[in-house]
């Protein structure tokens, strides 16, 4: 066998182990966690927060149903606590939420999961507090509202969910910080609403 023979040989057996290499890699490469279970939500306390308690597990409108979830949640808290208690748990909330959307999107390696409702929930009670006292057909007008500007994400909520991207502290702010925006576009349209009207 010539040089040039044994020479190419060579290239072509470590071109195919390169190959199955390669292969190996990519398939023990992690891959992001598109629907989250029961399992991965008891996991680490984080992933309770983040996921609502379950309500940001179900497949279809996680959001909405984290929001509606929200909603009956403070109805619960007051029944319980002061309005400045609820605003201390509110307060306390933001952080705690924070850290949880931070750890749980790691964890889903996904950067903005869609399953992450704790971002609403939060943004809910902010509206609901400073909006209260109100009947439940004012509280579906908040609701309503707000989903828009979560759903639809004009401007500045567009603006707010495209200013941190990806993982680390940041990320985990970026969840939240757009529908931080979209109740402030909220409180600001019912704040409208009743001095004209």
């Amino acid at each position: 066998m010539t040089d040039d023979s044994s020479n190419s040989a060579v290239a072509q057996t470590g071109i195919a182990q390169a190959a199955i290499n390669n292969k190996a890699s990519n398939a023990a490469s992690p891959v992001g966690i598109a629907h989250p279970s029961v399992k991965f939500m008891l996991q680490h306390p984080a992933h309770m927060i983040a996921l609502g308690f379950g309500s940001g597990l179900p497949r279809i409108a996680p959001g909405t149903v984290g929001t509606l979830w929200a909603w009956l949640a403070y109805l619960m808290l007051a029944l319980w606590l002061t309005p400045t208690q609820i605003g201390w748990v509110i307060a306390a909330s933001i952080p705690v939420g924070w850290w949880a959307c931070t750890v749980t999107a790691k964890h889903m390696r996904v950067a903005d999961p869609g399953h992450i409702v704790w971002d609403e929930i939060v943004a809910m009670w902010i509206i609901l507090w400073l909006c209260m006292p109100m009947g439940f057909w004012g509280q579906l007008v908040c609701f309503a509202l707000f989903r828009f500007f979560d759903a639809v994400k004009p401007q500045p909520v567009k603006w707010a969910d495209q200013l941190f991207k990806g993982f680390g502290p940041r990320g985990g702010w970026g969840i939240m910080w757009d529908d931080l925006v979209a109740a402030f576009c909220t409180l600001l349209v019912i704040a409208l609403w009743r001095h004209f009207f």
